[in-house]
């Protein structure tokens, strides 16, 4: 990493600046003229330092760098941000920052994967390594495209990867989707996750019915959640707050919409398994959903066969005596709705809240991947106190200077590339979509990885020194930006484990970033 020397400028410590000399242009590139001649054993080196005047922004700073190490930014730490970083340190001189805009890393591993899930968290230590390397620095606390833009980011780096996933959701664009009592799955996630921006979420449980738009793994984790016994939620690392609020929890039936079918279903096999087997819940399929579908079975690949033949079971099999008994005493339910598309989420008497949803009953045309419902005309409510949208995730634009496709909510790119923007990349659910798993985010962070040091070794990123993380640092003290190190993450970490031994959780989150950057004494 760049080596910097510091002068203190009232309040902020700044890298030392020297005047340019009139009349010179500034500039991230190396020349003969800015190297420091007497250093001609270090300059015959196979890594040379050298010095470079840079002007970012108001500041002209001169700084020392390497000149044979290529500075990557990646902008995102989730799955996506640092497997990317993973693959681009396979270079053995590259230095990769990633930068965040929570003060704490992993994304969607800590703000989406379902507490009763702690297994799939562990990837968290496959992260924590690559951020040791001494060629990775994670700087929390910074927003690109507030505290920092793209183009200031594209002029200190040989090449930035844009990493940052979905940070939004999909609208119904139905009637009522305004009302109180009706909010996003994404948002009720981060709620019971502890994503800061969520905390004010505040989900009225009071009702009976719950109604989830949506039939992805998703939309059975928020099902699940809503309907595990909370002591069995007291030992994993959900919020403080959100467990307070599920016990007092009167929701006894959730229902999941989709517009499709059995066949059409997006979630997978061992989130429905989950549901099926929960304690004190018994589900509600109709058998007149899966009829005639047992011949259909012999055309569709094997996960999908072996899935819907699971569901097939559990609408029209007889369970066994242990498993009647169990269902029998069964407190609380969950079915799907086939064949039901939202049109309306209608108003309490008083309009202060949710009643119900206006459902058009569909039906299915074409065939295998072209399968899309069509209203029959027959409409029917459905009564319930809490809907929550989960039709799925969808990026946002993060710089005017960035192409994006806000139909299809993703930067348009070609293998990662970002279109007509040379040294401008990206990966994860920003470059494909929101679709998949943890690891095919990882393969598909891997592709980008590989595409960006083939472009290195072809020479086609820009030649000479960048400065990197010195020249965006000095920037983002200017502004009043206190990033949040790596080791300052792990202080926090520390002090989350700390709280939650008291109680037998595995950590007790910290929710909210000012507290945060108080314990780090920022």
């Amino acid at each position: 990493m760049a080596s910097r020397c510091w002068r203190w400028w009232g309040r902020s410590a700044l890298p030392r600046t020297r005047p340019l000399s009139a009349g010179s242009t500034p500039t991230f590139g190396g020349s003969d003229e800015v190297r420091d001649p007497a250093n001609a054993k270090a300059l015959r080196r196979k890594r040379r330092r050298m010095q470079v005047r840079v002007k970012l922004g108001k500041f002209q700073l001169l700084l020392d760098i390497q000149e044979k190490t290529p500075q990557i930014c990646v902008v995102g730490s989730g799955p996506a941000g640092f497997y990317t970083a993973q693959h681009l340190l396979k270079h053995p001189q590259a230095h990769v920052d990633i930068y965040e805009k929570q003060p704490v890393p992993f994304g969607l591993v800590r703000f989406g994967v379902a507490p009763d899930h702690p297994e799939v968290k562990n990837v968290i230590n496959t992260f924590t390594q690559t951020a040791h390397s001494g060629r990775c620095a994670f700087w929390g606390n910074v927003e690109v495209g507030r505290d920092v833009t793209v183009p200031e980011l594209r002029e200190a780096y040989h090449a930035v990867v844009l990493s940052y996933g979905a940070e939004d959701h999909r609208a119904l664009e139905i009637p009522g989707e305004e009302l109180p009592g009706v909010c996003s799955a994404r948002a009720f996630v981060g709620w019971y996750n502890g994503l800061p921006e969520n905390q004010e979420l505040k989900p009225d449980l009071s009702c009976d019915t719950a109604v989830i738009l949506g039939q992805g793994n998703v939309a059975l984790d928020v099902a699940r959640i809503l309907l595990t016994p909370p002591e069995h939620l007291e030992k994993t690392d959900i919020t403080k707050a959100a467990l307070g609020v599920l016990r007092q929890s009167r929701v006894k039936t959730v229902w999941l919409v989709g517009r499709r079918g059995p066949l059409q279903v997006a979630f997978t096999i061992k989130e429905l398994r989950e549901m099926i087997q929960l304690p004190g819940t018994r589900p509600i399929l109709d058998p007149v959903d899966f009829l005639d579908l047992q011949d259909r079975l012999k055309e569709v690949p094997r996960p999908r066969k072996r899935l819907t033949e699971l569901l097939l079971r559990t609408a029209v099999e007889k369970p066994g005596p242990e498993e009647a008994a169990r269902r029998a005493s069964a407190s609380r339910a969950w079915g799907l709705r086939f064949f039901r598309s939202p049109q309306q989420v209608l108003p309490s008497p008083d309009g202060r809240g949710a009643a119900g949803v206006r459902l058009a009953v569909t039906r299915l045309e074409g065939v295998g991947e072209t399968t899309r419902a069509v209203p029959t005309g027959a409409m029917e409510d459905l009564p319930c106190g809490l809907v929550l949208s989960s039709v799925g995730y969808k990026s946002r634009p993060i710089d005017p200077s960035v192409p994006f496709d806000s139909k299809l909510g993703v930067i348009p790119n070609v293998e990662g590339r970002v279109t007509d923007v040379p040294g401008l990349y990206c990966s994860g659910w920003v470059k494909r979509g929101p679709t998949g798993v943890i690891a095919t985010t990882m393969t598909d962070s891997f592709l980008t990885g590989q595409t960006l040091l083939q472009d290195l070794k072809a020479g086609l990123l820009p030649s000479g020194p960048r400065p990197g993380s010195s020249a965006i640092q000095a920037l983002l003290s200017s502004r009043g930006v206190q990033p949040v190190s790596f080791s300052d993450w792990e202080k926090l970490d520390a002090e989350e484990v700390a709280r939650g031994q008291g109680t037998g959780k595995p950590r007790e989150k910290l929710v909210d970033p000012q507290e945060m950057l108080r314990l780090l004494g920022h």
